[in-house]
């Protein structure tokens, strides 16, 4: 079968967990003799026609603009230009498989004039990230969330939470959605080569000093002012040999300014963006995961952390609890409440013989419920079912 993906982010590009979820299923559907064209964003360097693990990757340029919703229309005009123009010249192409709001207008106009099924992935809602639609620019990206799902044949979602969530946020038919998992590549978060872990370590924490990290976007949905005021407990209890070391890109200002206020700082250090080899590094050598959202559909960034053997504490929201059972394969804690987030911290920091049992449950769960190849399937079944649908109308 012959697909188009159009994304807004692929690697290098990675803004959030978009860029690693395309890059990492759609190889595992080529190796089930799929034909995959992914349109994308232009990125630096990268090639703008690549073969990236059996993905014939296409790069577009966008025009620049200050405003971030005139840059997304720019976005969709390139992608959806190049779309079409891969549509007619290279032709029989049976499927387009969009991945949220960001490539909506180009999607859903590919669609009507080709008459190609739309298949729409849903990683995450704007009801969701903010607790609801506060404002006009909310407002707007909700309604383009309702626009893709509603032109899309079938929608695509990585939790139980999150097909409840878009039934009920975007006003879609529960029969309409497939509940499909996130993965991992366990082997990509392996260490292939030596180095001095405990010269590498230095760089974060002083050796008698555990460390604690939280790694990804720095916004208030993933409740890191609920890790900040978790800290003073863990900190009181460890006798502060703790270390809390925030990796990700983002605005830190007002993180710091909490933590100052607190009077830990010395207790935290900020890496900014961390590269892939770096962060592979770096799990090795931690004590500690920790995800305190306040709003999950998933959290790939928990599997990156099974995958290195790295003890997880996550808050009960979301997808997170389908992700980690608590007690088997990490720790789950109460939504924003710091105290019971500290005590979770504390149990992964002292409690040496749990910890294992859960790491080692942790990594098998890879294997047979997070398996790339298995998604693949299940992602395989439901192009097999649009495209059996489609041929038995007159569009």
């Amino acid at each position: 079968m012959k697909i188009l993906v159009l994304s807004w982010e692929f690697p290098p590009r990675i803004i959030g967990g978009i860029a690693r979820h395309v890059a990492e299923l759609y190889p595992e559907l080529v190796k089930l003799g799929h034909e995959v064209h992914l349109v994308t964003v232009k990125s630096g360097e990268a090639a703008m026609y690549e073969i990236v693990d059996g993905i014939e990757v296409h790069r577009v340029p966008v025009r620049p603009s200050q405003n971030f919703f005139h840059w997304i229309a720019n976005m969709n005009e390139a992608i959806g230009r190049h779309g079409g123009k891969l549509i007619q010249e290279e032709k029989n192409f049976q499927i387009i498989h969009g991945h949220d709001w960001l490539v909506a207008d180009a999607a859903i106009a590919l669609k009507h004039i080709f008459k190609l099924p739309l298949i729409a992935t849903i990683h995450a809602t704007e009801n969701g990230r903010h607790n609801g639609i506060h404002n006009h620019s909310q407002q707007y990206i909700n309604e383009k969330e309702k626009e893709l799902v509603y032109n899309a044949w079938r929608v695509i979602v990585c939790s139980k939470y999150m097909q409840v969530e878009v039934e009920r946020t975007l006003d879609t038919p529960g029969d309409k959605i497939d509940v499909i998992y996130n993965g991992i590549r366990p082997e990509k978060k392996q260490i292939r080569d030596e180095f001095d872990a405990a010269s590498f370590r230095r760089h974060f924490a002083r050796d008698e000093e555990k460390i604690i990290y939280y790694v990804g976007r720095m916004t208030p949905e993933k409740g890191l002012s609920v890790l900040i005021h978790a800290a003073p407990k863990v900190i009181a209890e460890m006798g502060n040999q703790v270390k809390f070391i925030m990796i990700g890109g983002g605005k830190t200002d007002h993180w710091k300014q909490e933590i100052w206020d607190l009077g830990i700082e010395e207790r935290f250090h900020f890496t900014g963006f961390m590269s892939e080899e770096n962060l592979d590094k770096f799990q090795v050598i931690a004590d500690c995961a920790v995800f305190p959202s306040l709003y999950e559909p998933f959290g790939i960034v928990v599997l990156e952390s099974f995958a290195t053997r790295v003890p997880v504490v996550v808050s009960d929201t979301g997808g997170l609890p389908e992700v980690v059972e608590h007690g088997k394969t990490g720790i789950v804690t109460k939504v924003g409440n710091p105290t019971s987030l500290a005590r979770g911290i504390i149990e992964a920091l002292k409690n040496h013989d749990y910890v294992q049992k859960l790491v080692n449950h942790a990594y098998q769960e890879l294997e047979y419920k997070f398996c790339w190849g298995r998604i693949a399937k299940e992602t395989d079944r439901v192009y097999q079912r649009v495209a059996t649908e489609r041929l038995q109308v007159v569009w």
